[in-house]
């Protein structure tokens, strides 16, 4: 039986895998072994469906060493203005190239594609079967902990009667292909199933593919505020929308009297945004929007609000509460897949272990490669997990202020570790942190933005701890009223 020994065993060859190795092979002469059940390194990129692209800007996704992108602006489309989004296509090109051209020329990785890791340890290989003893001298990296679910894979939580033509968004780019006019030609009318970022990118993908808003129907169980993409933006020309509406953001931490004002407080600063002004959103899972998406979205006028689909009927579309006559032919499409399933926050360094998590919402690259940096250059777990806390995701509304505690406490911490805050500054990662390092010392605008992104953080904090221990006790109220 094959035997191998390695420091460092990652399990998951996608963005948080990818980035932890990079960042610990370059900051150590660690050993390291990458296992994947699937046949390329991506991780859920390589199962997207086509039309996905990143959320936020390229420039800060991906692993520390490899830009990902030309840092140029697109110059058309919703996101015209800003910097590039890399397609899923790009995103499973260069995580290839990080693979090939970073990780391992290093001599020091080792990739298993078409692997998993046995109940004891071992590895077997899907295609053949064999067995190879492995031995970790170090720890067992889990990548996987935080994995969405993918629409092309997961299995609805709705019944679906026979006959009813129900596809993932995976499936639109080839409808072409479909003959003929009737149940299995291309359709002319469609119900989108569910209201987060996939739900929006398939809004977007029918109408700009030429779909008429009058034939889409749009079920939203809840609305969302969405994170505005302006203030996300790395270069320096941005300085005043993304620092400046960090500063915005702690004022509205520091001042809001319920979790419902702060999000008032941020749609005011520009900090967030909603599709329906009409509606008070209820949920906000960090999906970041341009408003040329935004626009698109709001010419889909059938928006249906009966909560979530129970079953689908031939000729009808059962909800939570009620059922909306539906025409034949009409073609559902399944974006009720979740990329943020509840799990339960952990100690990330454990004893043998390692559990990947967010460090930083909602950057899970950053994340993954600041926990690799870490691993690197401290011993003692408990300094380490001293600097790497969990972030709970916000599942509801009232979880959010308790979230931003989080971001802020780790922010606080790494500012204390001299190494890790020059590494900070250097990342391309961060996002934030080298567009800093740019500041002119003379630049008195810009210095008065982060004075006032400083001296708002100790009362941001106490606020948002006011406003967490309002939400432990009564969610609803923590809400205005609305509840999560």
């Amino acid at each position: 039986m094959p035997q191998l020994e390695t420091d460092y065993l990652v399990i998951g060859a996608g963005t948080a895998g990818l980035a932890f190795a990079d960042a610990l092979v370059a900051e150590s002469d660690a050993r390291v072994v990458i296992v994947d059940r699937r046949g390329q390194p991506g991780g859920h990129w390589t199962d997207a469906y086509p039309f996905v692209r990143l959320h936020q800007p390229s420039a800060f996704y991906g692993v520390n060493s490899l830009d990902l992108g030309r840092a140029r602006k697109d110059d058309s489309g919703p996101n015209a203005g800003l910097y590039e989004l890399a397609s899923g296509p790009e995103v499973c090109s260069y995580f290839d190239r990080v693979l090939r051209e970073r990780l391992l020329p290093s001599g020091r990785v080792e990739w298993r594609p078409m692997t998993e890791v046995m109940a004891d340890g071992r590895l077997r290989n899907l295609l053949s079967g064999e067995i190879t003893e492995l031995k970790v001298r170090r720890r067992v990296v889990d990548a996987a902990y935080g994995g969405p679910s993918i629409p092309s894979t997961h299995i609805p939580k709705f019944g679906v009667a026979p006959g009813v033509r129900l596809v993932p968004p995976n499936a639109l780019a080839g409808l072409a292909h479909a003959k003929g006019s009737g149940p299995d030609g291309v359709p002319t009318r469609f119900v989108i199933l569910g209201a987060g970022k996939t739900a929006m990118d398939t809004g977007v993908w029918l109408l700009q593919s030429g779909a008429r808003p009058e034939d889409i129907q749009w079920v939203v169980p809840r609305d969302s505020w969405l994170i505005h993409r302006l203030t996300t933006q790395p270069g320096l020309e941005f300085f005043e929308h993304s620092i400046g509406g960090q500063a915005d953001q702690m004022q509205a931490f520091a001042e809001a009297t319920s979790v419902d004002d702060l999000f008032l407080r941020l749609e005011a600063a520009g900090s967030v945004m909603r599709i329906h002004r009409d509606r008070l959103p209820t949920m906000f899972h960090l999906a970041t929007i341009s408003p040329g998406e935004v626009e698109q979205l709001r010419r889909i006028e059938q928006v249906i609000r009966l909560g979530r689909v129970r079953r689908i009927e031939t000729d009808r579309l059962v909800l939570e509460e009620g059922d909306v006559p539906m025409q034949p032919g009409t073609l559902f499409i399944d974006c009720t897949a979740s990329a943020v399933e509840p799990r339960p926050s952990q100690p990330i360094f454990q004893e043998g272990r390692i559990v990947l998590q967010i460090v930083r919402l909602p950057q899970p690259a950053f994340s993954a490669a600041l926990i690799g940096w870490v691993e690197a250059h401290h011993q003692d777990d408990a300094v380490k997990n001293g600097l790497c806390r969990t972030v709970p995701f916000p599942y509801t509304m009232a979880d959010y202020p308790a979230s931003m505690m989080a971001n802020l406490s780790n922010q606080a911490a790494w500012g204390r570790d001299p190494g890790l805050r020059a590494w900070m500054r250097t990342s391309r990662l961060d996002g934030f942190g080298p567009m800093l390092a740019q500041i002119d010392p003379q630049d008195s605008g810009r210095l008065a933005i982060l004075g006032r992104l400083k001296a708002l953080a100790g009362p941001a904090m106490e606020n948002l701890a006011r406003l967490a221990a309002q939400a432990k006790r009564n969610p609803a109220a923590a809400a205005g009223g609305t509840g999560a």
